[in-house]
């Protein structure tokens, strides 16, 4: 695997090396290449003891954000008059198939 290593020279024999995003992986070398080395034996040292993985937080919320139509779910559950209008859209439906035959 790789990983990025933020370099820094602090003075001519001086460079402080950080992996990216793991913490505790900060080291200081007289070289840049010692200071690059010390940090790749510091990651390797905690990948030794423990692990990298990924985890999904949040998923209750992801469904919302794929489909923004849930949120309107059930809206007219309790509306006397929606299957009126169903009706009513079905029969343009229809009158709408009728005329396109027709044609």
């Amino acid at each position: 695997m790789q990983y990025q290593v933020l370099v820094q020279s602090y003075s001519e024999n001086k460079f402080i090396a950080s992996v990216v995003g793991i913490p505790n992986s900060t080291v200081e070398g007289g070289t840049r290449e010692e200071a690059i080395a010390l940090a790749k034996a510091a990651l390797e040292s905690q990948l030794a003891s423990g692990e990298l993985v990924t985890i999904e937080v949040g998923k209750e919320h992801s469904q919302q954000q794929t489909d923004p139509w849930l949120k309107h779910m059930g809206i007219f559950a309790s509306d006397p008059t929606f299957d009126d209008f169903l009706a009513e859209v079905a029969a343009y439906r229809q009158q709408v198939s009728e005329e396109e035959v027709f044609e």
